[in-house]
């Protein structure tokens, strides 16, 4: 069973078109994307075009965990849209929009991500809300 959504919101003191490109951009999505604080990102391809996908590999100690996906929605300065999956722990494929709204000289995003199962929730909030966290940081 899958929850209704697990939302996320951050504020960036950055404009929107930063958070928007950091995203689509492979080496700065590297930095901040599916990171944990002692892992090595070994693979990182982004083909930013709406069908087009995305693959995240990041080695944990002796485990290789994967995060692929495929662009739905591309709206610069405003929209992502992508599914999500982690094959190395779940088949369930789940999809994140990512909503941007400029405020001031800085931004708001909302993420949200869809289809998750109720088993993974609280975790997938969790570490969304840690990718916004280290994307900002990235950003500043």
């Amino acid at each position: 069973m899958s929850v209704p959504d697990v939302i996320v919101m951050h504020m960036f003191a950055v404009p929107a078109e930063r958070v928007y490109d950091a995203f689509l951009d492979t080496a700065t999505a590297a930095q901040f994307l599916y990171r944990t604080p002692n892992g090595e990102m070994v693979r990182k391809d982004v083909d930013a075009r709406v069908g087009g996908t995305y693959a995240f590999t990041e080695r944990r100690g002796a485990e290789d965990v994967l995060h692929t996906g495929e662009y739905l929605e591309l709206e610069q300065p405003r929209r992502i849209v992508f599914t999500f999956s982690v094959p190395k722990y779940s088949s369930t494929v789940s999809t994140v929009a990512i909503d941007i709204v400029p405020r001031g000289v800085g931004c708001e995003v909302t993420l949200t991500n869809s289809g998750v199962p109720s088993e993974w929730a609280e975790r997938t909030r969790e570490g969304w809300a840690g990718i916004l966290a280290r994307a900002e940081t990235v950003l500043a």
